[in-house]
Order: C-alpha cells, then sequence, then structure tokens
C-alpha cells in the first residue's frame, strides 16, 4: 500500500496558486515512484473546463487515488469509490463535530470571512449528524413532496411566460432569458419572496458560490462575504415579517415546523434557504445550457425526443448524467481509508469527481454516447449525491427541467444554436456563459 498524506498546514480553500505550466498530475503510483503519470488535471484550463472527460478517462485507466498538490486532494474518479465514499461514516462535510482545527490539523477560517463561514457552515449540506439528521428532519416537515407537486401548476406556468417571450423576440441568450429565471422565480415563488425582489438572489447566489470553486481569490472570498451579510440581513427580515403573519409559503412552514418539540433556529432557518437556492438553482441552471447544447451536437437525438415526447424523462436523466452540472464533491477523511491499494490519512481531503464517475465505462454502458432512450431506472448517475446528503431539492429540480425543455422541445420546433459558446472560468459548478440561440 502507498501513502502520500497532503501537508495539513494547507486549507485547499486558501491556497492561492496551482501548478506550473507543464506540470503533471502526480498519482498514488507516481508517489511510490512507479513512472506512470496521468495526463495533466488542470481545472483552471478553459479547454479542460470545456471538455474535462478525456482527463477524466485517463485518470480512471492510472488508479483509482491521484493526490493533486494544487488543491491538496486526492481526487477520486471512479463510479464505485465515489458511490461508496459519499455513503461512508468516515468521511464528513465537516470535521468540527468530532475534532477541533488544530487536532484535525487545520487552521480555522480567518475571521474576514463571517458571516460566510457561519452562513455555509450552518447549511445542510456542510453539516454532520447528529445535527445535519435534526435540520434534515425539520426541513423535510416543511419541504414535502406535496408541496414540490402543487409547485407543477406554477413551474409550467413560468416556463410558458419566459419561453414564449424568447420565442417571440426570435431568439436570445436562453440562459439569461429562460435557464436562470425559471428555477429563481420558482424559488422565490416558493418562498413567498416579493417579485420586486427577486433581482437580487441570484447574484447573491452567483457571490456565494464563487467560494465553490478550488483555491477561491480573496477578491471572490470578499464578494461572498458581502453577499452572505446582504442575503442574511433580507431572510432575517423576511423571517421576522413571517413570524408576525404568516402565509402558505415555505419560509412560514419552516418556522412551524416542529419534532416533540424541537425547532429551528434563525441561522439555520437562514442557512437552509439560502442552501436551497444555491444548490437548488444552480444544478438546474446549468444542466438546461448543457442539456440543450447536447441536444444541438447530437440532432439525431433532439429530433428522437421531438419526435416522441414520452422520451422526456429519459432524455432529462441523461442530461443530468452526461454532462454534469457539479463535477467535483469534497469531504474531509475522518479516520484512515483505503481506495485501490492507497491509503488516504485522517486530516486529508477527497475530490470526489461526479463527471468521472459518471462517464464510467464499469457502470455505464458506452458512456461517452448521448442517448436520450437510456433508460431512466438504470441510469443510476451520481449528479445528486447519494447518502445522508442526496440533493433534498432534487424532486423540484426535475419538475423545473421537465417543464423548460418539455415547453421548448413542443413550442420552440426550430429552436437552434446561433455559434458555440464561450465558458465561465467556474470547474466544480460549470457551464457556458451564454446560449445564443435563434429560429
Amino acid at each position: 500500500m502507498t501513502a502520500l498524506p497532503p501537508d495539513p498546514a494547507l486549507p485547499s480553500a486558501a491556497a492561492e496558486a496551482h501548478a506550473p505550466e507543464g506540470d503533471t498530475l502526480p498519482s498514488s503510483d507516481n508517489a511510490a515512484g512507479n513512472a506512470a503519470v496521468p495526463p495533466r488535471f488542470d481545472p483552471w484550463s478553459a479547454a479542460f473546463v470545456r471538455d474535462p472527460y478525456p482527463a477524466y478517462d485517463a485518470l480512471r485507466e492510472a488508479g483509482r487515488a491521484h493526490f493533486f498538490a494544487p488543491s491538496n486532494q486526492w481526487l477520486i474518479p471512479h463510479y464505485d469509490d465515489v458511490s461508496a465514499l459519499l455513503r461512508d461514516r468516515r468521511l464528513g462535510r465537516t470535521y468540527l463535530h468530532r475534532f477541533t482545527h488544530e487536532e484535525f490539523g487545520r487552521q480555522a477560517p480567518p475571521p474576514e470571512h463571517e458571516p460566510f463561514t457561519t452562513l455555509n457552515g450552518e447549511g445542510m449540506l456542510d453539516l454532520e449528524d447528529p445535527r445535519h439528521a435534526r435540520i434534515r428532519r425539520l426541513v423535510a416537515k416543511a419541504f414535502t413532496p406535496r408541496m414540490v407537486e402543487e409547485l407543477v401548476p406554477t413551474v409550467r406556468r413560468l416556463a410558458a411566460e419566459l419561453i414564449g417571450g424568447l420565442y417571440a423576440d426570435g431568439g436570445g441568450d436562453l440562459l439569461a432569458r429562460v435557464a436562470e429565471p425559471l428555477p429563481v422565480a420558482v424559488i422565490a415563488e416558493m418562498l413567498g419572496i416579493p417579485p420586486a425582489d427577486r433581482g437580487l438572489l441570484r447574484p447573491w447566489s452567483a457571490a456565494i458560490t464563487g467560494m465553490f470553486e478550488l483555491n477561491p481569490s480573496p477578491e471572490t472570498a470578499r464578494r461572498a462575504v458581502r453577499a452572505g451579510e446582504e442575503f442574511s440581513a433580507y431572510l432575517r427580515e423576511l423571517i421576522a415579517a413571517r413570524r408576525r403573519d404568516p402565509g402558505t409559503d415555505l419560509i412560514s412552514a419552516l418556522i412551524a415546523a416542529h419534532d416533540d418539540g424541537d425547532v429551528l433556529s434563525e441561522q439555520e432557518m437562514v442557512s437552509t434557504v439560502v442552501l436551497l437556492l444555491n444548490a437548488g438553482h444552480e444544478a438546474t441552471v446549468n444542466t438546461t445550457v448543457l442539456g440543450w447544447l447536447a441536444l444541438f451536437h447530437h440532432p439525431d437525438q433532439l429530433r428522437a425526443v421531438r419526435e416522441r415526447p414520452e422520451l422526456l424523462r429519459d432524455a432529462v436523466e441523461e442530461m443530468l448524467r452526461y454532462d454534469t452540472p457539479l463535477q467535483l464533491f469534497e469531504r474531509w477523511v475522518l479516520d484512515d481509508i483505503e481506495v485501490g491499494g492507497t491509503v488516504i490519512p485522517r486530516g486529508a481531503e477527497v475530490a470526489l469527481l461526479f463527471g468521472s464517475a459518471n462517464h464510467d465505462p464499469a457502470r455505464f454502458a458506452e458512456p461517452h454516447r448521448f442517448d436520450v432512450s437510456r433508460p431512466a431506472a438504470d441510469n443510476k448517475h451520481l449528479t445528486f449525491g447519494a447518502g445522508i446528503h442526496y440533493c433534498l431539492g432534487a424532486p423540484l429540480a426535475r419538475v423545473e427541467l421537465t417543464a423548460s425543455f418539455g415547453t421548448l422541445l413542443r413550442d420552440a420546433p426550430g429552436m437552434r444554436l446561433v455559434a458555440e459558446p464561450e465558458w465561465r472560468p467556474g470547474y466544480v459548478i460549470r457551464g457556458p456563459r451564454e446560449m445564443l440561440v435563434t429560429w
């Protein structure tokens, strides 16, 4: 067995630099002296961000665990390993339920990152049991399947309005006109946010999620802190208003949720709402544009789903698998683990590569083939995660995606791509800057 422990003094989120040009990705075999080195994995490269899948193929061929010094993480590229580690309680989204920063060999977040640190750290996604189970149980009492089902007519109406405007104009930016505003409008409707305030949500979300990229810059951190302050203050006012005058919205339901006398604290409610917005709409936005890009690049598949609307459910799952909106999910190693003969020690961080797992030929037949008829029942992609942190908003995301794709396929049959889009620089949450379409 080989082991290459990361430097515990270097938090991955604080590492400013990445490997210089020409460096290659060291694998665990290379650390042990083997000459085999996988091709470059460079999440800061525009070419890699556009198409990371060839690099993932090489990573899977080279082994099951690779230490990546620029982000101080172990890359895990295989489906079975990613799936297993998502469920493994020897790993966690946080370590603070078991260790102090000092005991874990990590630095505490800098004070100037408040209130982002608290806002993010009090959300379900970054908590472990027993706190995670407690908050998720309370949130599930408010954010119910019935609430999602009752939103279906609203989602369809909003999708039809947005798409109708785009069609009437003869085209435009599908991302700005449909993909972004639809999930924001749906979540705002669900939360009871007044229409006049909804334009604030997307900029706040974009600033906050910038911190989820590898090695975010100081300016990214400043924007996230500012957005966290503004969003938190706005939500505290909204929560106070709903306490005085409850409605039928999700915030009112979160206030009312209780379990044997236990209720959510105000900070837990604020963090939950921010998580629902960020996680809920970032994935939906990028799946919409990445899904349409896949359809435009595969006209036979576009024709098939247009001619056979019954394929839409399968097609949505294939879009979620084929070009994954969230490429990487991080977890801390709380107790030593072994992956493919490599010991990854306590205190290390693993980067579970969702995009690679979703293209693993050991799990998916012809994984690089985009096939809208791939049966949804067999398409067990990891796009929404697995284990206790499985995406709570997955049912709502599927409703939104089905509504937007179904309406566009029906009402805009001649839609076509004007030009290949430019890509945003982010790798973890990945997608184009725009998508210009016409008829």
